[in-house]
Order: structure tokens, then C-alpha cells, then sequence
């Protein structure tokens, strides 16, 4: 075993969708730096952004109703439906752009077109989704969306779900022909070849295991190889830190004053799946409830149509499990070490706040395979249980900080942490993550990259043409990007 000592201008930490986004963006903007990638295990996307350890939905709200809301006088908040589908807006002119260039040749490799739709039953749930679709149809962005309460109509849309269904409750279905299914293990795959070609130095079963930062300002990244064990210290100006759930433990070992006070807590999940054709030709649709009163967002049942290692498949949860690893491949002392005195109350106070996500956990906990699949009937009356298998999703480490609603208080979205001189920055929690990937990491390198920013802006705009504006109040732009995107990534 030997230390060996190196440099670069970028460090990625992580094999997933978001460092190589990240280093993508970078060797257009500015391909002569010098770019190292680290990650732990043999090859790339291997946990987050693995096809079977996420929706794959390409978040866009149009069927997720957790981000709309209904305020007390029954008006529909929108904006973060809007704002999640500028995101994925973003995201589908940089994938264009990409196929432009001749760096994605072949786009139904990772995204298809797919219907989004919410399901509701009961007639509160039913006004709401009414609601719902008309305050949405306002916007440029959300004009495809329709909906029906006739259930001839919805069967057509969703045979599947129809299909020996005897209640009479009333029930409603918005459909959005617009919806995508993205397979990010795929993209993930292609834009790592692509970063090799263009000399990153890409690390696979290499742990990091330590970063300082001298008086200087420079980092020093303390690097096992795992095949050699030999130790390599890494100098970089710049560290990104995009590893999902190690993502924290890492942040915490930089020191910084950014890292203290933030806590997280793992939750695992599990999918009923089915791959039989006879079943998977009879739904070609992402169908979104609503959680249960009581349960968190991350709950929301949905029945979704995906294209995974080359087959159509249908998945069903996701049904939340428990486990102590922050990574599927991590260790059991992921929750326990990630407890330190600066965040020892935060973690405490989440723990009283957060009774009834503890209670929810606990009764996805001892769910039978009988009681999931009495779970799937809600959405697939006929569902016979030797159809579907169980698949263990990825694990999520959920975010807790302080914030002005008080001391440990639990964060359900994306979060950015960057340090104050713009040299290190974290990516942690969790949905809609991977597809608002692209204006995430742009809002990253804007705050990282002050000075040089200003300088990478026209070409920005030539790979996001709706850079610094919103789509929604520019309909003639959006309706010239929306057709180039169409036919670039072939989403008919």
C-alpha cells in the first residue's frame, strides 16, 4: 500500500445522474478543466439513479398531486407544480441539446413518451382534482391536461384498472399526454462514456474517505483505491459532493459551517412489479393517487408503466421499509454515525415532531404480501398475487435541518449545500432530484463559479434557450421549444 498525491480542477464524488450532469455542463462550458470522478462501487448509477431504485417519472407535476395544494378558502396553490415543470423543462433542452450535438444518439435509449395521470376516488377527492386540472390549464405548461369522471372514458385510458372494478364510488382521472417515463441508469451510462471520451478521469471502486481544506482554500481529498488499497490524496479547487445518501456523512467530514445542524433519516422502499405481457400491454400510463391521511410525500401510490433493461414493466408502491444504511450497499451504522453533537438536538426534535411519519413507517413495516397487494387492488381490481414480485427500491435519506418553522424540521425536496467561498458543494435529499437535475446544477455552477459564470453565459443559452426566463409567461418560446424537443428526443 502506497499514498500517492495528485490534482485536478473538479472533484465528483459520485457515480450517479448528478455528477455526470454536472461534468457535463462543465466540459461545455469549460472544457479545459481538469475533471476527476470517484465513486465506490465498480460501475456508474448503481444506487439513486439505478432504473430500479426510482420512479423514473420524469417529474414534471403533471400527475403528482402533492404539489398542488388546496388552501383553506379551496383555491389551488400551483406554484410548485410550475416551478418543478420549468425544472424538467430545463432538463429536456439540455438532453435535446446533447442529441444535437451527436452526444446522445439514440434518445428512446432513456426517455419515452408515457401518459401522466392522477386517480382519485370520493367526491371531495374528485372536486379537488377538478379544481385541480382547470387552475393548471391556466398555463402554457399544463394546457395538455384533461380530465373525465366517466368511467367508460377512463377505462379506455386504463383498461387494466378497470378491469373488474364493481364500486360505485365516484372517481375522476386527469391525463397528460406529455408525461415521460426517463430511464436516468441509462442517461447516467451515456454521459459517463461521453466524459471519458473527453479525458475525465473516471474512478470506479475508489472510497472517498476524508476531505480538508487547507488555509488556502484548497481541498485535499483523502482517496482509497479498493482493488490496490493504496491511498491517494486528491488537490482540487472545487469538490462536488453528489454520492446520494453518503452524501451527508461526506459533507459532515469536510467540517464546514454550512454542515452543521443538518441531520437525515433513511427510508427504504419496496415496489410490486410486474413483467408479464399479457398484463403490461393493458397499461401504458404513470397513474398517481393521493397519500393516505397522515403519510408523507414520499408515499403517494402510484401505478407506473416503465421501460427497464429493454422491457415493459408495470411497478406498483412505493411501500416504506426501514433501514439504518444510508446506501442500499451501505452499513448499518450509517444512522448512528451520522449523529453528532451539533445535530444531536436537531435529530431529537425531528423525533418528537415526527410522530406520525414514525407511526406510518411502522405500520408499512408489518404490511403482509396480502395486505400490498389489497394496496395494488385499490388501483388494479383483478391483480393476483403470483403476478407480482417484490423489488427493494433505493434508499432515501431525507433531510432535516433547522429552519423558521423551527428546530428539526424534516425536508421531503432536493437539497443544495455550498460552502460560503463557493469551493465545495452537496447535493442531498431526495425527489424530484434526478429530473430537476440540469437547472439544480446551473443554479450550482452560478453560485460556485461567480466570476467565471458571467463569462459561460451565451452558452448557456445555446444549450438551455430558456435560461433566466420562465416558460410559463412565454408562450410563443415555449411552443418553439416544445416542438425541437419533441422531435430531438422523439416523445411524440
Amino acid at each position: 500500500m502506497s499514498t500517492i498525491h495528485s490534482k485536478t480542477d473538479v472533484i465528483l464524488i459520485g457515480g450517479g445522474i448528478m455528477s455526470a450532469t454536472l461534468g457535463t455542463l462543465l466540459k461545455e462550458l469549460a472544457p479545459e478543466k481538469e475533471i476527476k470522478m470517484y465513486e465506490r462501487l465498480s460501475t456508474p448509477a448503481e444506487e439513486s439513479s439505478n432504473a430500479w431504485n426510482n420512479a423514473g417519472t420524469g417529474h414534471s407535476a403533471l400527475c403528482e398531486l402533492n404539489y398542488t395544494s388546496e388552501n383553506k378558502d379551496g383555491t389551488i396553490d400551483i406554484k410548485k407544480a410550475v416551478k418543478i415543470n420549468e425544472q424538467f423543462q430545463v432538463s429536456k433542452q439540455f438532453w435535446s441539446y446533447l442529441v444535437k450535438q451527436g452526444q446522445l444518439a439514440n434518445p428512446e435509449a432513456f426517455i419515452k413518451s408515457v401518459p401522466h395521470m392522477s386517480f382519485v376516488q370520493g367526491v371531495k377527492n374528485v372536486e379537488f382534482l377538478k379544481k385541480r386540472v382547470e387552475r393548471l390549464n391556466d398555463n402554457i405548461l399544463f394546457n395538455n391536461m384533461i380530465i373525465t369522471d366517466n368511467k367508460e372514458k377512463i377505462a379506455e385510458w386504463v383498461p387494466l384498472m378497470m378491469e373488474g372494478r364493481t364500486s360505485h364510488i365516484p372517481m375522476a382521472m386527469s391525463y397528460d399526454k406529455t408525461g415521460t417515463d426517463v430511464n436516468f441508469s441509462a442517461l447516467t451510462k451515456k454521459l459517463f462514456e461521453n466524459l471519458d471520451d473527453k479525458q475525465v478521469e473516471l474512478n470506479y471502486k475508489h472510497e472517498v474517505q476524508d476531505l480538508k481544506q487547507r488555509k488556502d482554500g484548497v481541498w485535499e481529498v483523502k482517496v482509497k483505491n479498493l482493488d490496490t488499497e493504496d491511498i491517494i490524496i486528491v488537490e482540487s479547487d472545487f469538490v462536488f459532493i453528489g454520492a446520494g445518501g453518503a452524501s451527508l456523512p461526506l459533507l459532515q467530514k469536510t467540517g464546514i459551517k454550512e454542515s452543521k445542524h443538518i441531520g437525515g433519516f433513511p427510508v427504504s422502499g419496496l415496489f410490486l412489479v410486474c413483467k408479464d405481457e399479457s398484463i403490461t400491454k393493458k397499461h401504458l400510463a404513470k397513474v398517481y393517487g393521493k397519500a393516505p391521511v397522515g403519510a408523507p410525500p414520499m408515499s403517494v401510490p402510484h401505478l407506473d408503466t416503465r421501460y427497464i433493461d429493454g422491457k415493459r414493466t408495470i411497478l406498483f408502491g412505493p411501500f416504506a421499509g426501514f433501514s439504518p444504511k444510508f446506501l442500499k450497499t451501505g452499513s448499518n451504522m450509517d444512522l448512528i454515525k451520522s449523529v453528532k453533537p451539533n445535530n444531536l438536538i436537531t435529530m431529537l426534535s425531528a423525533g418528537v415532531k415526527e410522530m406520525s411519519l414514525t407511526k406510518y413507517l411502522i405500520s408499512q413495516l408489518t404490511l403482509s404480501n396480502e395486505e400490498r397487494m389489497e394496496d395494488l387492488r385499490q388501483f388494479v381490481p383483478n391483480a393476483r398475487s403470483e403476478d407480482w414480485d417484490i423489488v427493494v427500491a433505493g434508499q432515501r435519506v431525507q433531510v432535516i435541518k433547522d429552519t423558521d418553522e423551527g428546530k428539526g424540521t424534516l425536508q421531503f425536496g432536493t437539497e443544495v449545500i455550498t460552502s460560503e467561498d463557493g469551493s465545495l458543494s452537496a447535493l442531498l435529499g431526495a425527489s424530484p432530484g434526478a429530473s430537476t437535475a440540469v437547472d439544480i446544477l446551473l443554479d450550482l455552477l452560478k453560485r460556485c463559479y461567480k466570476d467565471e459564470f458571467s463569462t459561460w453565459e451565451e452558452k448557456v443559452k445555446a444549450i438551455v434557450p430558456s435560461y433566466g426566463m420562465k416558460l410559463s409567461d412565454n408562450e410563443a418560446l415555449y411552443t418553439q421549444l416544445n416542438k425541437e424537443i419533441t422531435k430531438y428526443l422523439k416523445i411524440n
